[in-house]
């Protein structure tokens, strides 16, 4: 069984997820933690629930998405585990966030690049990795078939989708990336994105005003 505990991190209120399972195993998903109080409650969680970080994962790199990277790899010794196009987008991640305003050091230990037809194993739970570009090259999601969710990162929002106007966004591919690998998906599945509410990929199909099945 797995479990999903969520938090919503830092000024651009991004979605950081924490999966777990009974033998206290935990994998962490895009750790947006920015200020010392986020850095503080996710560790707090994890030991009030005496949960062991085994695993660190983005579904992309853009730079919400990384600012706990460094801390959970200092704090517990994990390695990041990406998609490979999203190298460069980790490496543009302190000049990004200079931009915004938002300065952080970046992770800096070594990488992991997953891609998709691999597995994220967490006990004895599978999570499948899908390539889903368009909002990010190298975007991917994680889906538990088992559980019936996905941790799809900013592809497929509740009635919205992932911006394409940053640097290798494409909503052509976006949209190509959802219709061929999330809409095919059982409509039950739950949908847990990078920003806002969770949804289903059935109310998706049905509502979403921007990738419509037709």
């Amino acid at each position: 069984m797995l479990h999903i505990q969520s938090f919503t991190f830092n000024p651009v209120q991004e979605n950081t997820y924490v999966l777990y399972n009974e033998k206290g195993q935990a994998c962490i998903i895009d750790p947006g933690c920015y200020f010392s109080g986020e850095e503080q409650a996710l560790k707090r969680f994890l030991e009030d629930n005496k949960l062991v970080p085994v695993l660190l994962l983005n579904t992309h790199c853009h730079l919400d998405h990384i600012f706990g990277n460094r801390f959970v790899h200092k704090t517990w010794g994990l390695t990041l585990h990406l998609h490979p196009l999203e190298k460069q987008v980790l490496d543009f991640g302190p000049a990004s966030g200079q931009s915004w305003g938002l300065p952080f050091d970046n992770y800096d230990g070594e990488l992991n690049y997953i891609n998709e037809g691999d597995e994220i194993k967490l006990g004895d739970e599978v999570l499948e990795i899908f390539f889903t570009p368009g909002h990010s090259p190298g975007s991917i999601c994680f889906y538990s078939k088992a559980h019936k969710f996905l941790m799809g990162g900013d592809v497929l929002f509740n009635g919205s989708v992932g911006r394409t106007d940053l640097p290798g966004g494409d909503f052509k591919m976006l949209e190509q990336s959802i219709k061929t690998k999330l809409y095919t998906l059982p409509e039950d599945v739950i949908v847990y994105p990078g920003h806002g509410s969770s949804t289903t990929i059935g109310d998706e199909m049905a509502t979403n005003p921007f990738v419509k099945m037709v």
